[in-house]
């Protein structure tokens, strides 16, 4: 059984006791959360799409880390012949869930 569900505006295919790394989660760490945009479940061959979403449907889980930094992503901007060079970082900062269960 897995569901396709829609976090902070990316979509994730999530199944059960699956680790996740999504956008930061403004909950504190160990709390649970329930996630009620599902967009897609399966159930052993039988697929549910919703229009948008599918009703009734929840994916609750448990904030395992509530800040993680990511790696560093290097942004370099340079003009050929004018001298002009600009280089900035950016870690983005993401939480940790476990996915406790999906109910259809």
């Amino acid at each position: 059984m897995y569901a396709i569900i829609e976090i902070a505006g990316q979509q994730f295919k999530v199944t059960k006791d699956q680790s996740v790394y999504v956008h930061k989660l403004n909950y504190e760490q160990g709390k649970s959360v329930t996630f009620d945009n599902v967009l897609l479940i399966d159930q052993d061959g039988k697929v549910k799409v919703g229009t948008p979403t599918v009703a009734g449907a929840k994916v609750t889980a448990k904030i395992v880390t509530s800040s993680l930094k990511g790696d560093k992503v290097i942004v370099f901007k340079k003009k050929r012949r004018k001298g002009y060079r600009k280089k900035n970082g950016h870690r983005q900062t993401f939480s940790k869930i476990l996915i406790e269960s999906i109910t259809a």
